[in-house]
């Protein structure tokens, strides 16, 4: 019995037409399809930025940002970090369900303090 033959598919015009994957895609760091419909405004809001909240918590830290998304990339608008709690009476812990509660919280009073809504929401005064 002979062997059939199989033609060579991938040769130099296959590579020459070849288009790769974007950076991240192909890092596996971003997917694309979940973003397009995370970031995406809707055209009757016109340039409205639409914010969002991203969290990411690593083994020594606890990082939130709120960004919106721009042609020219996303913009950070405000940020809280787990390592900035000690300042706050929180020397341990960093990484816990309670610090990022706490991180969560100094995240949502900065972001009043820059729409200059601080002293319209005042929190608990402590007493």
């Amino acid at each position: 019995e002979e062997m059939a033959y199989i033609k060579l598919v991938k040769n130099k015009a296959y590579f020459k037409r070849f288009q790769v994957k974007f950076r991240r895609r192909r890092e596996g760091k971003t997917d694309y399809y979940a973003r397009k419909r995370l970031v995406v405004q809707d055209k009757t809001k016109y340039n409205t930025p639409k914010y969002r909240v991203v969290v990411r918590i690593t083994n020594k830290d606890v990082i939130a940002q709120i960004t919106s998304a721009t042609i020219k990339g996303d913009q950070v608008h405000c940020a809280a970090y787990a390592h900035e709690l000690p300042r706050y009476g929180l020397p341990v812990g960093l990484t816990n369900y309670s610090s990022c509660y706490c991180v969560g919280l100094l995240l949502a009073r900065r972001w009043l303090k820059v729409r200059k809504l601080d002293t319209k929401y005042e929190g608990l005064k402590s007493p």
